[in-house]
């Protein structure tokens, strides 16, 4: 059971927001990258971290973790800060590779290891106006260190049945967080990705995201766009590889809400 909350942080504090859906491929990582240089484009301080194994919110950005010496992993373990760990760019990251996939195994016997995460970002936390964490498409515990970590969810989710369709399981651990670990963390957006209006599933399925989540869902659609799809191979966000696509045109329009949304977590 989801259970509904009021955030309340001061002004100090960041929005740390997780990105999570355990299905892969609903535009989870594009969604984290181009929000965070929207909001960067916006004026608002702004850090990624890549809790993903698969590495692909690094790759994306034209980092090569394999030349670093801290990476995420490093940071978890304890071999590094999580400033030692930061690029900084026009937005800062911290990036992360394979070897991230060994910490779900090192860190299951510590004590308070779904903490981990949130404990190594809170000196850095009021460096930042945003901190979005993008989660990896699984709910083992290297997500349980996001949602703990995270006051806020936002859920990429494609405009397909079967997308729609797994959503029980994840709502059911997001439940479990806020339960045990995490009473404050609530769902704050759902992002549909992938739309494309020509197509009557995606219409349908967009009446029953409006329908189940009301008050949740964003009111930008983020439109299936060739220029989003390419951007990774670039090693750009959307903004430095096509600033004039409808991809940068959706993120900027959704920054704005999410930008929106700071009157009301703060009161």
């Amino acid at each position: 059971m989801i259970i509904p909350k009021k955030i309340e942080r001061s002004e100090a504090m960041a929005r740390i927001i997780a990105l999570v859906n355990q299905k892969g491929g609903v535009g989870k990582t594009t969604s984290t990258i181009n929000i965070g240089a929207a909001l960067a484009k916006a004026g608002k301080r702004v850090l990624l971290v890549d809790l993903d194994p698969q590495g692909n919110l690094t790759v994306s950005l034209g980092i090569m973790a394999h030349e670093l010496e801290a990476t995420l992993y490093e940071v978890l373990i304890g071999a590094f800060t999580a400033a030692q760990a930061t690029i900084k760019k026009n937005y800062d990251v911290i990036p992360a590779d394979i070897r991230l996939s060994g910490a779900e195994l090192e860190l299951s016997s510590q004590p308070g290891r779904e903490m981990i995460l949130k404990e190594a970002l809170q000196p850095i936390q009021a460096n930042y106006d945003y901190i979005l964490i993008d989660c990896p498409p699984s709910l083992g515990l290297i997500t349980l260190n996001g949602l703990t970590a995270a006051q806020e969810i936002f859920i990429p989710l494609q405009a397909e049945f079967l997308a729609l369709n797994g959503m029980a399981q994840l709502l059911k651990t997001i439940g479990a967080v806020q339960k045990r670990l995490n009473p404050q963390l609530d769902i704050s957006g759902i992002i549909t990705t992938l739309y494309d209006s020509r197509k009557n599933l995606n219409k349908e399925v967009l009446e029953k995201i409006q329908q189940y989540f009301p008050d949740k869902a964003f009111k930008t659609l983020i439109r299936d766009n060739v220029a989003l799809a390419e951007a990774p191979s670039f090693g750009k966000d959307i903004f430095e590889y096509r600033a004039d696509s409808n991809g940068a045109e959706d993120y900027k329009r959704l920054s704005k809400e999410i930008i929106i949304q700071e009157t009301e977590v703060k009161q």
